[in-house]
């Protein structure tokens, strides 16, 4: 699962590269974090949302709790009732210049960051809907870990190659969904010695 990323190009640069109408006031920062803002290619532009969608979970009174968000969709979950509608309406690309894993022990695991090489941008395929909660949201769509990081998680995001994003974002739900598959070709993997720590939202697994 993907709960950290960066994203270090800039709004107009993302615009171009995408062929979309460019927000000048879409702000996020270099890394997102579950339920910050994140850069979306949506609709014919880029936009700012916040990574994750709500689940408003129960407590124990009976009580609804604060929502956490759902940074990631699983392929084989895209036609459950929490995704369906979104999957079948709303897809979108997320601009990722690299994303993130933890590795290690429990409590002293450290930041594993993947991209590819010689592509400044990586095009996930995500999902997105507006919220009462958070206002416009976006998650993730996750496969199954291509071999060469499998050993630091199983779950990876959809890599869409350029002539696939057309596919995705504008296709039938089928034509899409046969576009949720694991990357084929090389990563690059960068073990860093940095700590790994998220936002102060914990997100939610469904």
């Amino acid at each position: 699962m993907c709960n950290l990323y960066r994203m270090t190009k800039g709004v107009s640069e993302v615009a171009r590269l995408f062929a979309v109408e460019a927000d000048p006031g879409a702000n996020f920062a270099a890394e997102v974090y579950p339920g910050y803002p994140g850069l979306v290619v949506a609709d014919g532009q880029t936009r700012a949302m916040n990574w994750g969608f709500p689940l408003v979970l129960t407590g124990k009174q009976g009580q609804k709790l604060k929502p956490k968000p759902v940074t990631n969709a699983r392929e084989d979950k895209l036609k459950t009732a929490f995704w369906r509608d979104s999957f079948q309406h709303r897809r979108c690309i997320v601009p990722v210049t690299q994303w993130a894993e933890p590795q290690g022990e429990a409590g002293r695991m450290t930041r594993s960051w993947y991209s590819l090489p010689d592509v400044e941008v990586i095009a996930v395929a995500g999902l997105w809907r507006q919220t009462a909660e958070w206002g416009l949201c976006y998650t993730m769509v996750m496969v199954d870990s291509s071999p060469q990081m499998a050993e630091v998680h199983d779950r990876m995001p959809v890599i869409l190659r350029g002539e696939d994003w057309a596919q995705w974002t504008e296709g039938a739900p089928e034509e899409a969904f046969s576009l949720c598959r694991t990357w084929e070709g090389k990563l690059v993997a960068e073990h860093s010695g940095e700590r790994w720590a998220g936002g102060t939202a914990q997100p939610a697994l469904i």
